[in-house]
This record gives C-alpha cells, sequence and structure tokens, in this order.
C-alpha cells in the first residue's frame, strides 16, 4: 500500500514536470485566491492586534465606560438601519464620573466628549478635526506624551488647547505651536501643548490624537451650546489585580445613578478592543467571500485540465488497468496530481500573500500578523479544491474501459 501511494506520487511528479507551463498556469488560479484570503486576514489580524497591545502597553489596568447597552453587538449595528436611537443623547454624565472617582483603587478617571468642527489659524484655511473635550485626568490614563509644552491645567484660562502633532503641521505648518492661536466655532484658543506623535490612528479612544485638539471639559460643553455629551469614560486603576473588584463597584455606582437601568458598558482588557475587532472581522469576511471567487475559477481550473489529462492519458489508463491497477488505484493517482497542483498553488499563494501584506503595511500604522490558523486555512482550503474539482475526472479515468482504452490509439 505505501510502495503504491509512492508510486503515485512519483507518476503525479512526472506528469506535471512533463507539462510544466500547463501545471503552473493552473496552479496559478488556486496562488491568486489563497494570496488574496492570506492578505486580507494578515492585515485583518495586525489591525484588530493594534488596541489589545494599547491596552496591554498601558499596563492592562485600563477600563472604559461607553453609553449604550453591552447586549448590542457590533455585527447588530453594522446591519442595522439608523434609527432616532442612534442619534440619542449619551446617557453617561459628570455626575457618573464623580461616582466613578470615589470608587476604591481608582487612580484616575478621565471623560471625553467628542465634536467635530473646523479649526483655523488667522493665516491658513480652516481643517476639520476631532475636539475632544476632557480634564488634565487624560494625559496619565491613555499614556499621552507631551513634545513641546504642556498638558491642560485647571489652573490656566479654559480656552487652552492642545493639538497633535500633524494637526499643528495641518494648521501651522510646523510642530512648533506654542502660543499660536488658533479658533473653533469664533472662540480663540491659545495652544500650550503639542502632542508627541503617536502613529496610531486606531485605537480604543476613537480619534487620532496625532490630528485632533484637546481642550478643557468645560470649554467644550461651552462650544456645544452648554451641553455637556460624555461619550467615554476611561478609568484606571492602581494595578491590574483590582482591575475587576473596581468594575463591580464602578458597575454598582452608575447603576445607581440610572435607577437601575444597565444602559452603559464597562470594558475591559480583550473586551475594549471587541467592537474593533468585530469590525474588522466584518470587513475581513466580506471581502474573504469575495476573494474566494477566485478560488472557485482556479478550482474550475484544476478541473478543466485534469480532464484533459485524462483524455490525452487514456491509452496509458488502459495499459494500468490492463496490468491490474483498480478503480481506486486510477482515482488515486489522478486524486493525487489534482492535490498536488491545488497544494502547490495554496503555498504559493500563502507565501505571495504575506509579502502583498507587508508591502501594503508599509503605508498603514499597523503590520500583518503571522498565525498558524492562517498557515492552516491557505494549506486547508487547497486540499479542499483540489479534492473537490480533481474527484470528478479521477472517477472518470477510473471508469474508463481498459479494452476501449486501449483501442483507441490503435
Amino acid at each position: 500500500m505505501r510502495f503504491l501511494f509512492i508510486n503515485h506520487i512519483q507518476n503525479a511528479r512526472q506528469s506535471l514536470r512533463s507539462n510544466r507551463m500547463r501545471s503552473n498556469l493552473t496552479m496559478l488560479g488556486v496562488m491568486i485566491g489563497v494570496a488574496s484570503i492570506t492578505t486580507i486576514l494578515s492585515l485583518s489580524g495586525g489591525a484588530s492586534k493594534i488596541v489589545s497591545n494599547q491596552v496591554d502597553a498601558l499596563g492592562g489596568n485600563i477600563a472604559v465606560v461607553r453609553p449604550g447597552s453591552a447586549s448590542d453587538t457590533a455585527f447588530q449595528n453594522l446591519a442595522q438601519l439608523p434609527t432616532p436611537q442612534l442619534f440619542a443623547a449619551s446617557t453617561l454624565t459628570i455626575k457618573d464620573v464623580n461616582a466613578i472617582k470615589k470608587v476604591n483603587y481608582v487612580s484616575g478617571v478621565a471623560p471625553m466628549m467628542i465634536l467635530s468642527g473646523a479649526v483655523k489659524a488667522e493665516t491658513s484655511t480652516s481643517v476639520n478635526t476631532s475636539i475632544i473635550a476632557t480634564t488634565p485626568t487624560l494625559a496619565d490614563v491613555s499614556g499621552l506624551k507631551i513634545q513641546n509644552g504642556q498638558f491642560l491645567d485647571p489652573d490656566l484660562s479654559p480656552y487652552i488647547a492642545v493639538i497633535g502633532p500633524q494637526l499643528s503641521v495641518n494648521v501651522f505648518g510646523t510642530e512648533e505651536s506654542i502660543g499660536k492661536t488658533l479658533t473653533i466655532k469664533g472662540q480663540a484658543f491659545t495652544v500650550i501643548g503639542v502632542l508627541k506623535r503617536q502613529n496610531t490612528p486606531i485605537n480604543y479612544n476613537g480619534v487620532d490624537f496625532d490630528e485632533s485638539i484637546i481642550i478643557n471639559q468645560d470649554a467644550g460643553q461651552a462650544l456645544n451650546q452648554g451641553s455637556l455629551q460624555i461619550q467615554q469614560i476611561n478609568v484606571k486603576t492602581d494595578s491590574v489585580n483590582n482591575l475587576a473588584g473596581a468594575i463591580v463597584d464602578i458597575n454598582k455606582a452608575i447603576l445607581k445613578n440610572h435607577l437601575g437601568e444597565a444602559d452603559f458598558t464597562i470594558l475591559s482588557g480583550e473586551q475594549i478592543a471587541q467592537p474593533t475587532n468585530r469590525l474588522f472581522a466584518a470587513i475581513a469576511g466580506t471581502t474573504t467571500a469575495v476573494a474566494a471567487i477566485s478560488l472557485l475559477v482556479g478550482g474550475i481550473g484544476i478541473m478543466n485540465i485534469m480532464l484533459v489529462s485524462v483524455a490525452e492519458r487514456t491509452r496509458e489508463i488502459g495499459i494500468r488497468k490492463a496490468l491490474g491497477a483498480s478503480n481506486r488505484d486510477i482515482v488515486a493517482q489522478f486524486l493525487i496530481e489534482s492535490v498536488a497542483l491545488s497544494i502547490g498553488g495554496g503555498v504559493g499563494g500563502y507565501i505571495i500573500g504575506y509579502l502583498i501584506a507587508f508591502a501594503i503595511s508599509s503605508f498603514l500604522p499597523f503590520f500583518p500578523i503571522f498565525t498558524w490558523e492562517i498557515g492552516g486555512i491557505a494549506i486547508g482550503v487547497s486540499l479542499v479544491i483540489g479534492t473537490l474539482f480533481g474527484l470528478y475526472p479521477a472517477i472518470r479515468a477510473a471508469r474508463k474501459d481498459p479494452i476501449d482504452a486501449l483501442r483507441q490509439y490503435d
């Protein structure tokens, strides 16, 4: 049995080598499909890993409170049509912020109200950006570093601002913008600090700090017509060991403020990355389904070539059957050849897919990830394609009558 299997592999190798150009073109179809899927999965995995790495880098003792029930999944939010509830006011209030500050083991609380607006300097055109209204604690909780100047200070004027380095370049043409004045909705703000460049547009805060402006909470409330809409509350505990206990007490405190209604969500650890991960998973799933079409085309190509091969080798099949080869032997011979074509394309596609992923990542703020799952998917899909589309030609070869097969070329 083992000798027959080795013999089948040798026959398949000889057959593929005798038609190298045809074999390479056939493998190309599978290669393109596997390369597409590998590129998509590795890049989406790398993007999903960003938020988790950020939380870990901060010590793992971070939790975020967001409005909305935890039962609302990202897939539901992606699929549903816009409703009035999606545009309703946030359920989080300054009362919740004060209640969290009183919880044991909490060392920092930073509410965030995120507005969208135009920022303008005297000598520049307006630039649309994210306006973050918060407190000085945000720098410590979210690990923000200052490149020049200082962060928000409650002892200074309420109309001060800390801006991202890229926003500084966009508005003033330089990162050296300390003391300069910019205008938001007619209100002048003095720049007292420029953040250190982060290059992390994807993060758990949902804003690109490199291109954002950070102002005091009171100033943000004034810009928002006196309304304070807190979209997120960042919480830091004194250690990762006390995080779970603090979350339980935070939940109780906010529930008390909201009269027992759980219209908020507290996330920590891997949970913080879940909304981002689910979004990338949905995008990756959709694009992978599209890329799978090329695999079907590659499979059809394998079936076509194998049918041609069966027709060309009819006499060979007749000789083998006349010498005692069973139908199972003939099926195995041609099926191994089909699988070899498919796996060859799969391995080549896997390598090319990662090369493409790394090339694309040079323009992105993250790198593709290497996982055994992606390799397993590449080889597994190739194996299925080779077996599925090679089975019919193999069975057709096995069903040939040896006498008719020998007569065909007489």
